[in-house]
């Protein structure tokens, strides 16, 4: 379990809770990167956070944007994309032994790259759509329905086989490139 406190907000607008968990995940990144910080810790609220976030998104919020137009198929298959390359790389973090290693510092590097091309292309690409096209009562009521599966993850917690078997379901999806 970790000492780090995740936010769990009851309501809110999809678009806000998902920008507070990009938010989180860099605070949290920032600590994994911090050598005098609890890195075990911060490593497994940003593994608990990461998964129930990516779940809840695929679930509720790219089918629902997608019925709305907000956004495209291509989109939605990209951002599960860029989901099954952050789950990889957050099995080769979760793989490693101590935090104190090079390895660790390269798997915390090599998640960070792929963590801030995502935030920033979901941001520009999925986002501001729904923040233009979709209604503030819808945006409500995905927002709902994405904390409710987002919490349902929480409570279930992530381990290593958690984010393995994700990983083997994406390669096995073709979510992930064979050279990777």
């Amino acid at each position: 379990m970790t000492s780090y406190t995740i936010p769990r907000p009851v309501s809110g607008d999809v678009v806000d809770l998902i920008l507070a968990d990009h938010r989180l995940f860099e605070d949290l990144m920032r600590d994994l990167r911090d050598s005098t910080a609890d890195r075990a810790s911060a490593r497994d609220a940003f593994a608990a956070v990461l998964i129930a976030h990516g779940e809840a998104e695929e679930e509720k919020v790219y089918p629902r944007l997608r019925r709305k137009d907000a956004i495209d198929a291509h989109e939605a298959e990209h951002g599960e994309e860029e989901h099954a390359e952050i789950n990889q790389a957050l099995l080769a973090l979760m793989e490693c032994k101590g935090t104190d290693t090079q390895k660790f510092d390269d798997a915390v590097e090599a998640m960070n790259e792929v963590l801030q091309h995502h935030l920033t292309e979901e941001e520009l690409t999925i986002l501001n759509p729904a923040r233009e096209q979709v209604s503030d009562a819808d945006r409500a009521d995905l927002g709902s329905a994405f904390l409710e599966v987002r919490g349902q993850h929480l409570d279930q917690g992530v381990t290593i086989e958690t984010v393995r078997e994700l990983v083997t379901q994406a390669e096995k999806d073709g979510l992930l490139d064979e050279e990777e």
